[in-house]
């Protein structure tokens, strides 16, 4: 999983749509954020991160701006103990209904937006442009 993330390919890859939403409002704090983040990198990749270290520090703090949870809560997840193996990997599988990149970074398929991206992508963007001219 690449690390280094333009403002864009955040939005277009890491927001959350209606759906994914569906998918985490159940859940509360460390376990949303990485059931999240897990559902997206299945999502990118195919695959689950062997390591906490793959997850792009980018895509955790606009994740967890999208399902309003502190982006430090993601280092609380147990995403490698038998619950995750069991019940998380499995629902994400299971509940994933778009195409995961293929290994040359192409699209398989262009994903059909259900909804807009939320209003955390816009202020990501916008926020991220700021920072770097500062």
């Amino acid at each position: 999983m690449r690390q280094d993330w333009e403002p864009e390919d955040l939005i277009e890859v890491w927001t959350l749509l209606e759906d994914d939403m569906k998918k985490v409002r159940n859940k509360s704090g460390a376990t949303r954020l990485g059931f999240a983040l897990l559902l997206k990198f299945f999502e990118v990749e195919a695959r689950f991160p062997e390591s906490a270290k793959e997850m792009p520090g980018a895509a955790v703090e606009y994740v967890a701006q999208q399902v309003k949870v502190p982006a430090g809560a993601w280092v609380d997840y147990d995403w490698q103990g038998d619950r995750i193996k069991r019940r998380w990997r499995g629902a994400v599988t299971t509940t994933s209904s778009r195409r995961p990149r293929d290994r040359s970074g192409g699209w398989w398929a262009r994903r059909s937006r259900t909804s807009r991206p939320s209003s955390a992508a816009a202020g990501w963007s916008g926020s991220r442009t700021r920072r770097a001219r500062a």
